[in-house]
């Protein structure tokens, strides 16, 4: 074979031999081009997919936190007396009476306050008090019964009338004022809402005659009120100045040491 056409075969077979290599160098380089973008997608979609669990599951804690909250039950202040009704002897176009007894369970000082959804025919006393650790008192609430509509004699033993009980916890010792709880929103809890329940004031019951126990207590504690603290003695003022009698017994003996004077 002519020694021109043996090279031009090497030439073209090297020819050949080496556009494969670079075809297939490109390939590959391609091919590696391709696998890094696609693992940095992947690595991105993961990354998100992470992102996006992590954040569901962050509101997911937050929302089973908020309703476990919401369903825990307040831890009350008070202790009442009955613990969530009000009961009143039906008498219609009377003003009847119902007691109820407050005791504060804590171990500081609490406020509490009556709530009513009928104002006008409603009144409490005392509408509000604060409450030394393990203080109690009886309240009384008043209320006017509407007569029944044509005349019917049947009683209706509940009524739409609520009240509603609220506390607050308080520094001490300190006069009690309403605007307490304005001024404290945040603080307050609610106690119990207190349905009415009549009562027949002809048919002896055990309710009935609890809350005629516990009416004649809240009298005798609001007489006990009304009247002023007993003297334990002289009163002492300001630096130890002593007042009253011994104050009274020192100007009768300055007095008749006057007079002794005189005499002579």
């Amino acid at each position: 074979m002519p020694f021109w056409q043996t090279s031009n075969g090497n030439g073209s077979a090297a020819s050949s031999s080496t556009t494969t290599t670079s075809s297939s160098s490109t390939s590959s380089s391609s091919m590696s081009s391709n696998n890094s973008n696609g693992n940095n997608g992947c690595q991105q979609n993961q990354s998100n997919q992470l992102g996006e669990t992590r954040s569901s599951l962050y509101y997911s804690t937050n929302a089973i936190s908020f309703v476990t909250k919401s369903l825990l039950p307040t831890r009350r202040r008070l202790r009442l007396d009955p613990p969530n009704k009000l009961f009143f002897p039906y008498e219609p176009g009377k003003q009847v009476r119902s007691a109820i007894g407050i005791k504060n369970t804590c171990k500081y000082h609490v406020a509490f306050k009556f709530q009513t959804t009928a104002p006008k025919s409603c009144y409490m006393r005392p509408p509000g008090a604060i409450l030394a650790p393990g203080e109690s008192l009886t309240a009384t609430v008043f209320k006017f019964v509407e007569p029944p509509e044509n005349n019917d004699r049947q009683m209706d033993q509940r009524s739409r009338v609520k009240f509603k009980i609220m506390s607050l916890k308080v520094k001490g010792e300190m006069e009690y004022v309403p605007e307490m709880f304005d001024e404290q929103k945040d603080q307050v809890a609610v106690e119990q809402i207190l349905r009415v329940i009549f009562l027949d004031p002809e048919c002896p019951s055990p309710a009935l005659e609890k809350l005629k126990r516990q009416l004649a207590e809240a009298e005798a504690e609001l007489e006990a009120r009304k009247k002023p603290p007993e003297d334990a003695g002289p009163r002492v003022v300001n630096e130890g100045l002593v007042i009253d009698e011994w104050k009274e017994r020192r100007e009768r003996y300055l007095a008749r040491q006057q007079v002794e004077v005189d005499s002579v």
